[in-house]
This record gives structure tokens, C-alpha cells and sequence, in this order.
């Protein structure tokens, strides 16, 4: 069955505003329903990705340059992202849409994973 990637992409500073409380209270929504996607056998994997610690590389003349962001150019930051298995893109989408993510204008981009073996070596 097809494997999918949903990318939370939400503002930077999305969560800097909530209480101890509150962030406890959108954690046990997201485990919440990662534990539904468990019971159904739909996870394949997922995590959170830890704050401003990102490093873009690319290259420049030949050298690979090593920055760290983005930050101005970027309205949105990849915070996380959950592997899940579903037979087509309809599916894919139906689970998506439940994700708790989906609030206040932030966004999940769904990609179909790759998964064609490689070329077998000789």
C-alpha cells in the first residue's frame, strides 16, 4: 500500500504564546489522534522536529554554504511530520484532514512517499 508524508508547516512562533497548560492540552490532541492512526495501522512513523535548530545547504560557485534558517524569506517553518499508509491519495487526504494541525491557518503538505526499490546491484 502507498505510503504518504504530511509536513506541518505552521508559523514560527505558532506555540510561543500558550500556556504550559494549553501546550499540554494540543499535545494530548496530537497523541490523541497518532494513537488512532496506531489502532488502524495507518502510522508508519512521525515526529515533531525541534525549534530553530534548522540549517539550509546549498550550493554557490562550486562550495556548499551552510546557513542557518530559513527565517526572513520564510513565512512558515516545518515543525513536525507523521508517516502514514493509505491505498490512494483520497485516503491519504480523509486522514489527513482529521490531523489536529489543521487549525488556525496552518497547513499540512501531503506528498506520496517513493518507495520504488532500488536497482538491484551487481
Amino acid at each position: 500500500m502507498p505510503e504518504y508524508i504530511l509536513l506541518l508547516n505552521q508559523p514560527e512562533a505558532k506555540f510561543d504564546h500558550l500556556s504550559p497548560e494549553e501546550m499540554q492540552a494540543l499535545i494530548a490532541k496530537y497523541s490523541a489522534w497518532r494513537d488512532g492512526l496506531v489502532k488502524r495501522s495507518l502510522l508508519r512513523g512521525g515526529n515533531k522536529l525541534v525549534d530553530r535548530t534548522n540549517r539550509i545547504l546549498r550550493t554557490e560557485n562550486g562550495k556548499v554554504l551552510v546557513t542557518e534558517g530559513p527565517f526572513s524569506e520564510s513565512q512558515e517553518i516545518l515543525g513536525g511530520y507523521f508517516i502514514i499508509e493509505a491505498p490512494n491519495y483520497d485516503e491519504a487526504v480523509a486522514i489527513a484532514r482529521t490531523c489536529p494541525h489543521l487549525i488556525d491557518g496552518q497547513s499540512i503538505e501531503l506528498r506520496q512517499i517513493d518507495i520504488t526499490p532500488p536497482p538491484a546491484q551487481h
